[in-house]
């Protein structure tokens, strides 16, 4: 017991206080109601029940939501360790459990810092492309973000009376104010040296974000690449079709020459990745909905676009009513006037609006009619 209360007393400093812990703890929850929020909305976009009809409109829904997701989450980490820094000795307190009800509180401040590091490290981890754990990124940041939220709420509830006591109060002391001025700029400079992956007026000071949207093969960047996907041999490929098949009048099996030949449109539609990285670029191509109709389908079908790729999580990918429906949803032969690099996706690829990149399939060979 001395040594705890001994190593406490080393960790004080002026700095804090309850008032200064309230003001962080409300732009902490804050920031992880944005992320909870923006998550979702991005988990749900590529994993959507039955019954969920995502809009394709507005067409940059997803590139706002899930820029706003990563940049908010890098900005979120100075906040988070200043918070971990003003409440620390209270994490040495002792006796450590001083009753049931003291207990669960414990384990919900436990559940509430572990589950939120977790997911701030994990998280810049997977935009770094860095998998060095053996379980599934996807499963483990949805999941754990339900024990995040739940354990913040009630954190939140528990800690009311404190809030509410000190949120509107202005912080007289003037060192705690400039603390706390420090950290919202440290969250303010952490969001502009990243936002630049996605607002592209501020590119050149995106020195954080892990994609530089102007690099990569025709000047965008690339996730995986054809040699990645193993199919570097089929590009090319004399014998190369695109077959509409499934519940449609009239199957269709179309060369790459036949596709040039098609009716060609051009839009213009953002590529928005998971990593939080898009850039605005100019398709031309086919759109779905013609070729859908031409083959007899019925507007209300559901598809299933797969790729030449065999083996990759994301080697197919549903279209919904409402996005192969729109007229901006193309399977896309060129883009930004030059027939697609292999690494994008040559011969064709789907672009649609709204949707994340990874959904976006590349190197497309069926469109399954359902």
């Amino acid at each position: 017991m001395m040594f705890i209360q001994t190593l406490s007393a080393r960790f004080t400093s002026r700095l804090r206080s309850e008032q200064v812990s309230a003001r962080l703890g409300m732009w902490l929850g804050i920031s992880f109601t944005l992320a909870f929020a923006t998550g979702l909305f991005s988990h749900f976009t590529q994993h959507p029940p039955a019954w969920l009809l995502w809009p394709s409109r507005p067409v940059n829904l997803y590139r706002v939501t899930q820029g706003l997701h990563v940049i908010g989450g890098i900005a979120t980490v100075p906040l988070l360790l200043a918070k971990l820094w003003a409440v620390y000795p209270k994490l040495w307190q002792w006796p450590p459990l001083r009753s049931v009800g003291h207990a669960a509180e414990r384990l919900f401040v436990l559940l509430l810092v572990a589950g939120a590091l977790f997911e701030l490290v994990t998280g810049l981890m997977n935009i770094a492309y860095d998998y060095a754990w053996p379980f599934g990124f996807i499963q483990a940041h949805y999941w754990t973000a339900f024990i995040v939220y739940g354990a913040l709420v009630v954190h939140v509830v528990n800690e009311w009376a404190k809030l509410r006591r000190h949120l509107w109060t202005r912080v007289q002391e003037p060192d705690r104010r400039r603390f706390l001025y420090t950290i919202a700029a440290a969250c303010g400079v952490a969001a502009l040296v990243t936002a630049g992956e996605t607002v592209a007026p501020l590119g050149r000071l995106a020195v954080l974000a892990p994609r530089n949207p102007r690099i990569g093969s025709q000047g965008v960047p690339v996730n995986r690449s054809a040699l990645a996907a193993g199919i570097t041999g089929a590009i090319g490929d004399p014998g190369y079709r695109l077959v509409v098949m499934g519940a449609v009048r009239t199957p269709l099996s179309l060369t790459y020459a036949d596709l040039v030949r098609l009716p060609q449109h051009t839009v213009s539609l953002p590529i928005s990745c998971v990593e939080g990285w898009s850039v605005e670029c100019e398709w031309t191509g086919i759109r779905l909905r013609d070729l859908i109709a031409q083959a007899g389908g019925a507007p209300e079908a559901y598809l299933t676009v797969e790729s030449l790729e065999q083996n990759g999580y994301y080697r197919s990918s549903e279209i919904r009513p409402p996005h192969w429906n729109d007229p901006l949803t193309l399977l896309a032969l060129k883009m930004n006037g030059r027939a697609l690099d292999a690494d994008h996706g040559y011969p064709v690829r789907l672009i649609a609006p709204n949707r994340p990149g990874v959904m976006q399939t590349k190197w497309v060979t069926k469109v399954r009619v359902s």
